[in-house]
């Protein structure tokens, strides 16, 4: 099946499965303005099915307000939702959510001309049907291979979430303390209570990210971000 773009050149469409370089990617995905999600991961295309409302939209806009919680407090970092990023000629992800330092700040991603993120964001957020999805594969190696400091997976049919930070080339996951919570080491401040987040207790990850953004590690961050700015 063929589709035409505006100037009736003939595009092949995208298929799940399909091998094509970078720039082919883009040519077929931009040809394709009702395409909601594609990736191109190791060099393989992935296009997404619909999206349930429990096992991804619900979810998705639940990690959206923790992480816009944390971005409103915290200047010079930006949050994008689904936002394509060009890693390298293999991979071009849209991941669920990205966290990243503006490059203005010293961030180790940028924005290109034509409006897409280049380079790793420091923290990518994606919502997994389960354990066995890529994004706890190949996604994953992509990531870390690529510079991603920090990786966050919600796995929705085990409802786990993991969270991983690059030491030395390679994952380790970071672990609850007592109380529940994960503390970000990239982004500090970045504190999410997995129990109330997996309890669907919206009201107290809030709160728990709001006294995150309360302390001193994050005034010092912020302080810091402003000192690296140019």
């Amino acid at each position: 099946m063929n589709i035409a773009d505006n100037k009736s050149v003939f595009v092949p469409c995208l298929e799940s499965g399909d091998r094509l370089t970078r720039a082919e990617f883009e040519r077929r995905y931009t040809a394709i303005p009702h395409l909601k999600k594609a990736e191109l991961i190791e060099g393989v295309v992935y296009v997404a099915s619909p999206l349930r409302y429990r096992r991804h939209g619900k979810p998705h806009s639940d990690l959206m307000t923790w992480l816009g919680v944390y971005r409103a407090a915290t200047p010079g970092v930006e949050l994008a939702d689904n936002a394509t990023v060009r890693l390298d000629f293999d991979n071009e992800p849209q991941p669920d959510a990205l966290l990243r330092i503006d490059s203005a700040y010293g961030g180790q991603s940028s924005i290109s001309e034509d409006d897409y993120v280049e380079g790793a964001p420091e923290l990518i957020v994606e919502i997994a049907a389960s354990s066995a999805s890529y994004d706890l594969h190949d996604k994953l190696k992509v990531y870390r291979r690529n510079g991603v400091l920090e990786y966050i997976v919600w796995q929705i049919a085990e409802q786990k979430v993991s969270w991983f930070s690059l030491h030395e080339g390679e994952y380790q996951p970071l672990l609850a303390d007592d109380g529940g919570v994960i503390r970000s080491q990239i982004f500090p401040g970045l504190d999410l209570d997995v129990r109330a987040l997996l309890a669907d207790n919206l009201a107290l990850v809030l709160a728990v990210v709001q006294q995150g953004v309360a302390t001193k590690a994050h005034q010092g961050f912020v302080q810091g971000l402003e000192q690296r700015r140019n």
